[in-house]
């Protein structure tokens, strides 16, 4: 189930409560958002726990206990209301504002990513993209035209990029890791199969799709 995945901590993230919140938490949280936009479509005002857990192949108490950590949520016997619940989980996890973002590595993954109604809808959009291979620098991809790598300070300014997407070769997967941080990029996510070292106060998260391959492959002996 997609909700109940491993998680892995977001490295160096922000202060405070974030840091309180496992990434198994946000991964459910995150999933239930999205059951209830699929029941908003569907004409849903109110749900019960054990109704939403029945149609998603989820956990009520697993529900309860997850909500429970961010107030008070539904009236008891009837349940919750399902516009309400939804906006509330839209703010909580930061999606109720754009996050503009940066691919570092315009190859065919970059260009993947570029056009992905996943990075390009609700609050997500990319907005630029780098590469050094001259081929690619002034190539339209998406809504954006690609520059040379070493203009990325300058796009992350003139972008408004506050996420950056690495998508690059290992061996330069840290360089490019600490110059989206001295451009002041505000999160990062990494794809390259490195694990590069996170720049304080900068959130990273790295996506290596290998290990879960790898990991399927374990229970497939």
């Amino acid at each position: 189930m997609a909700a109940e995945g491993d998680g892995e901590p977001l490295s160096a993230g922000g202060h405070g409560v974030a840091e309180e919140i496992s990434p198994l938490t946000l991964n459910r949280l995150s999933f239930y958002l999205r059951c209830l936009r699929q029941l908003q479509e569907l004409g849903y005002a109110m749900i019960s726990s054990q109704e939403l857990a029945r149609r998603f192949n989820l956990s009520a108490a697993q529900i309860r206990k997850d909500l429970a950590q961010f107030g008070e949520f539904g009236t008891r016997g009837v349940g919750y209301g399902v516009a309400e619940l939804a906006e509330h989980l839209n703010a909580l996890l930061g999606l109720d504002h754009p996050h503009p973002m940066v691919i570092v590595g315009m190859g065919n993954l970059g260009s993947a990513l570029a056009r992905y109604l996943g990075f390009n809808s609700g609050s997500f959009h990319v907005v630029a993209g780098v590469d050094n291979d001259p081929r690619k620098v002034g190539t339209r991809v998406g809504t954006f035209t690609v520059r040379h790598a070493t203009e990325l300070p300058a796009v992350v300014r003139d972008s408004g990029a506050e996420i950056g997407v690495l998508t690059v070769p290992d061996d330069v997967a840290q360089h490019y890791c600490d110059t989206l941080a001295d451009a002041g990029i505000r999160g990062i996510v990494n794809f390259a199969t490195v694990r590069v070292k996170p720049r304080e106060g900068v959130p990273l998260k790295n996506v290596d799709l290998r290990i879960n391959l790898e990991e399927l492959a374990f229970f497939l002996k």
